[in-house]
């Protein structure tokens, strides 16, 4: 008997003991110190796992155990941009806080075509961060090289730091690629055959920003792979440095890469350039075509032939008038001039809008005309990239 009473003892203190242990720990845990991180991140899953990572990578001290912490105590977060307002004393507030605040943010557009430098560039003057810093950051989470971050629209905060909007960045359009991927195919594709499809998708970008094109030139590279032809397209040498440059026949006889496709078969070693969802589309589905070529017309679009004789007649059907061609560099000139004095008319001169319209109305006959024929012959085909290189070569 008295056995009994004493295990019964032993066991109710032991019970008492955990009891405490149990007690302590949550208030312990609450009064661990959390180092400061970045005040504003993405987070890119609804996950108390994505949480914790991404605070993590934002300089936050948090450990494995917040993880059964969140999971126990508070709801699984939404994904999205967050803002942390300043650091609590004690943990269990510190992650109460964390919530999605009302924030001032700015629509900023990634076009199809641009290289990794000329991305960050323009972010880095668009969001007011250093070029130099974002390139550097880009350059550290890139997997394909470029291609990573897709064209379209995106809403950032104004006062985000580089590394946030590159992680936002690449979080969206891994989200965007899962979405295309899931509309295209049954199962999500691995990396090597994520790469194959953003490289076919980049040659379709710098080769044409027509939409209704892309099914066609993605069924020249499919038919030409297929066949174990080169490529021989002018838009792979549009690589890096040499991302706008005109590809002259210099240029191909001496280029040793492997994104020349002149010299070497199959496709470059990787993207050239940031793609559009309509590329992806055409990369996934090229259009059923017996095309082989493709050369550029005077509407600015392009023809496409199965043979080499038919590819002939094409290249000699094009030929843009010279009168015209100097028509249209004289007006580039006269334009150019136009807006450099008015550049340098407006630094100096800080006149009220009465006195700008009245200088406005006193134009030049010349100037009128050129703003005429600017209208009527650059206008039409200003946005085709591969004709207006042509035209400013001759």
């Amino acid at each position: 008997m008295q056995r009994l009473v004493r295990i019964k003892y032993h066991f109710l203190r032991l019970l008492s003991k955990l009891l405490i242990i149990l007690l302590l720990i949550p208030l312990a845990y609450n009064f661990i110190p959390i180092e400061q991180g970045k005040s504003t991140f993405y987070l890119p899953k609804a996950t108390n796992d994505s949480l914790i990572a991404t605070l993590q990578e934002h300089g936050y001290s948090v450990y494995d155990i917040d993880k059964i912490m969140l999971n126990v105590l508070f709801d699984t977060p939404q994904k999205g941009w967050y803002r942390v307002p300043k650091i609590e004393k004690e943990r269990f507030e510190f992650f109460k806080n964390i919530t999605k605040e009302e924030m001032k943010t700015i629509r900023i557009k990634i076009y199809g075509g641009e290289n990794s430098e000329e991305l960050t560039k323009r972010l880095a003057k668009d969001l007011n961060l250093n070029p130099k810093k974002l390139l550097k950051i880009y350059k550290e989470k890139s997997t394909f090289t470029e291609a990573d971050i897709l064209s379209g629209f995106y809403i950032v905060p104004t006062d985000a730091d580089e590394a946030s909007i590159l992680s936002a960045l690449f979080a969206m359009s891994n989200d965007k690629l899962n979405l295309f991927s899931q509309q295209y195919t049954n199962s999500v594709p691995n990396e090597l055959e994520l790469k194959v499809i953003l490289i076919i998708a980049s040659i379709i970008q710098k080769e044409t920003y027509n939409s209704k094109e892309m099914s066609l030139i993605s069924s020249v590279i499919q038919n030409r792979l297929e066949k174990n032809m080169r490529l021989q397209m002018d838009g792979t040498l549009n690589y890096g440095k040499y991302s706008h440059k005109v590809v002259t026949s210099s240029r191909i006889k001496t280029d040793m890469s492997y994104y020349n496709t002149y010299k070497h078969k199959g496709l470059p070693p990787a993207p050239l350039c940031t793609v559009s969802i309509q590329a992806l589309e055409a990369s996934f589905n090229p259009k059923k075509t017996n095309y082989l070529y493709f050369m550029l017309n005077k509407k600015g679009t392009h023809d496409f032939a199965s043979s080499y004789k038919e590819h002939k007649k094409n290249i000699k059907a094009f030929k843009y008038k010279p009168k015209k061609v100097k028509k249209i560099k004289k007006v580039i000139k006269t334009i150019k001039t136009i807006k450099s004095k008015k550049d340098k008319k407006s630094k100096k001169d800080k006149k009220s809008v009465v006195s700008k319209k009245n200088s406005e109305n006193n134009e030049s006959i010349e100037n009128k005309e050129a703003v005429k024929l600017f209208d009527k012959l650059i206008k039409p085909i200003e946005n085709n990239e591969s004709l207006m290189k042509m035209i400013l070569l001759k």
